[in-house]
C-alpha cells in the first residue's frame, strides 16, 4: 500500500520540485519541436503518462527477476511494446492527430523521462509507488508541455487551443487576439521554444527563492510562543 505522505511526495517531486521539463530538463526534443500550440504538447503528455504509469508498473514488478547486468535492455523492450501499443491507439483513435505528431509518439521509447525514472525509482520500488510516481512525473511534463505550447500558439498566432477539433469533432480554436494580427515567428521556431523554457525555469526559480527568503524571515512559531513568555 501507499501511504498518504508518500503519495503527497510523489506528487510534490514529479509536478514540481522534480520536474522533469524544468528542473531535470530532460525530453528536449518533443518540449522543443512538439510544442507549437497547447493541444499537440497536451496530447504527448498524455501519452507519455500512459507509458510511464505502464512502464513503471511492470518494472516494479519484475524488478526482482530481471539481471541486473540485462536491465537496461530489458526495460527498453519492455518501454517499447508498451510504446508500440499507444503508437496503434493514437492511430486507430486519433489518426489525424497521430499523423500531425509523427515519430515523436515511438520516440517516446527513447525519451530521457522514461527511462531515468524506471532506472532510477520503478527499477527500485513497489508497483503502486512506481505507478504514481510515472503519473505525477508524467503530469509535471504535461503542464509544462502545455503552458510552453499555449504561450508559443498566442504569441505566434494569437490562438490558443488550435487543432483540439481532431481530439473533439465540433470544437474550435479560441482566437484571443485581433483578426489582422500579424503573428511572431519566432514563437513559433525551435530558438523561440528555447527562450520561452528559459523565462519558465527562471520563474520557478524565482518563486523557490522567494518562497525560501519569506521562511527565513518569519520566525518560527516556537520562538514566537517563547518571546511571549
Amino acid at each position: 500500500m501507499i501511504t498518504r505522505e508518500e503519495f503527497r511526495k510523489i506528487a510534490f517531486n514529479g509536478i514540481w520540485k522534480q520536474n522533469t521539463s524544468l528542473v531535470q530538463i530532460l525530453g528536449l526534443c518533443p518540449l522543443l519541436a512538439v510544442t507549437t500550440n497547447l493541444v499537440n504538447g497536451a496530447m504527448l503528455s498524455l501519452a507519455t503518462i500512459l507509458v510511464m504509469a505502464l512502464s513503471g508498473f511492470a518494472i516494479a514488478s519484475l524488478r526482482n527477476l530481471i539481471p541486473h547486468e540485462i536491465r537496461i535492455p530489458v526495460f527498453i523492450l519492455i518501454v517499447a511494446a508498451l510504446v508500440t501499443v499507444v503508437d496503434l491507439l493514437f492511430n486507430a483513435k486519433l489518426h489525424e492527430l497521430y499523423l500531425i505528431l509523427g515519430i515523436f509518439i515511438p520516440l517516446i521509447v527513447t525519451n530521457c523521462i522514461v527511462l531515468a525514472r524506471v532506472e532510477a525509482y520503478a527499477a527500485k520500488n513497489p508497483p503502486l509507488q512506481s505507478i504514481a510516481d510515472g503519473v505525477f512525473m508524467g503530469v509535471g511534463m504535461l503542464w509544462t508541455l502545455s503552458l510552453l505550447g499555449g504561450l508559443r500558439e498566442l504569441i505566434g498566432n494569437g490562438t490558443l487551443f488550435s487543432g483540439i477539433d481532431l481530439v473533439v469533432p465540433g470544437l474550435s480554436p479560441l482566437h484571443l487576439l485581433p483578426a489582422d494580427y500579424p503573428g511572431f515567428l519566432l514563437a513559433m521556431l525551435p530558438p523561440g521554444a528555447f527562450i520561452l523554457l528559459g523565462c519558465l525555469v527562471a520563474s520557478k526559480n524565482w518563486l523557490e527563492a522567494r518562497q525560501a527568503n519569506r521562511q527565513r524571515r518569519t520566525p518560527p512559531a516556537a520562538v514566537s510562543a517563547g518571546g511571549c513568555h
